[in-house]
């Protein structure tokens, strides 16, 4: 039965990322095509599908302007990381050199060894990497062709998800029951605006991380500044836990790199932080959401403890989502409860 499920699983793999990808992007951009078809000048007005072509337009110019203009930066800060590893290693040789010296426990051990035995095999695992990245070629075109499609696609299923979007639930209302039909599409509206807010607050929190971190970064004039304030923005899509992953690499290469800038780094995070905690998280999601601090914690270290990094990013919106469903269900049964009591 292989060559009868081979090609589906094939397919479900080419149009699944295509799908994510769109979907993610719909529930971000879907306000700004809204909010453009609100815009009037005397009697010229934006209907949804001039509203999707400027939108998409905008986003493929901003996605080219950072593809010319930060990827030869990231390129330069990368190639900087990479030739600095061996200035990592000896320093971190140095410092765990110096706890040992002043550790009367492991004095005895011959750890020295053991770290320059670790760094031989780093070195070792880096140059056959480096090797094997080379010699696959057929990975590598493989993966282009995967990227090129996923490049392609995405902007023309998102142009329909974007120009037909309000016609979606009206097409499943058509198949339900005529008595749950409102109570449902309601939830199904509401489910979809959690779903929107939660996605567009994520986005611009972590813009706005990334941006002032990587700012921040490179007034101190930290090494590979704006890469490590990328970091910290991606990282931020876990709340709580996400900024203390972020700031991890940065920290890192503070104190191996400039460690007299360490004290620096730290004030940049906690001023980003205090704001973002402050200011952007409780106007942007914590409003839509209204979740307590400890569900989140407990939600994070659940859905990590499942399914691991993508549990952590998706827990929370799911946790809303699911909340919705059970409190229009509630509702609906009480509303039933109410009609059935009054008949009687």
């Amino acid at each position: 039965m292989g060559f009868l499920f081979r090609p589906i699983g094939t397919f479900i793999s080419v149009i699944f990322v295509p799908l994510i990808i769109s979907g993610f992007l719909f529930y971000m951009l879907n306000p700004l095509v809204k909010l453009l078809m609100k815009v009037r000048v005397g009697r010229f007005s934006i209907n949804r599908t001039g509203g999707t072509a400027i939108v998409i337009v905008s986003l493929l110019g901003i996605v080219l302007l950072g593809i010319f203009s930060l990827i030869p930066i990231l390129s330069t800060q990368i190639g900087q990381l990479i030739s600095n590893v061996p200035h990592i290693a000896a320093q971190s040789q140095k410092v765990i050199t110096k706890y040992i010296g002043d550790s009367h426990i492991l004095q005895n051990e011959n750890v020295d060894h053991y770290v320059k035995g670790l760094e031989k095999s780093f070195s070792t695992w880096a140059q056959t990497f480096i090797k094997n990245l080379s010699n696959s070629l057929g990975s590598i075109v493989g993966t282009v062709t995967n990227v090129t499609v996923t490049a392609i696609t995405v902007p023309v299923i998102l142009f329909y998800m974007l120009k037909d979007s309000n016609k979606f639930i009206p097409a499943i209302s058509k198949f339900l029951p005529s008595k749950r039909k409102q109570p449902i599409i309601d939830l199904l509206f509401k489910m979809s605006e959690t779903i929107s807010q939660y996605i567009s607050g994520q986005v611009i929190e972590c813009l706005f991380v990334g941006f002032f971190t990587s700012m921040g970064y490179m007034l101190i004039g930290l090494p590979i500044g704006i890469l490590l304030g990328i970091i910290a923005g991606l990282c931020n899509i876990i709340p709580y836990v996400g900024p203390y992953i972020g700031i991890t690499p940065a920290i890192i290469v503070t104190l191996i790199l400039a460690p007299q800038k360490i004290i620096w780094v730290i004030v940049v995070v906690l001023v980003v932080q205090q704001v973002d905690g402050n200011i952007i998280y409780p106007n942007i999601i914590g409003k839509t959401l209204k979740i307590h601090p400890l569900t989140i914690i407990i939600l994070l270290l659940a859905a990590g403890h499942l399914a691991g990094i993508p549990g952590m990013i998706l827990g929370i919106p799911f946790y809303a989502v699911l909340r919705t469903i059970v409190q229009y269900v509630w509702n609906i049964f009480h509303l039933d409860s109410d009609e059935n009591a009054s008949n009687e």
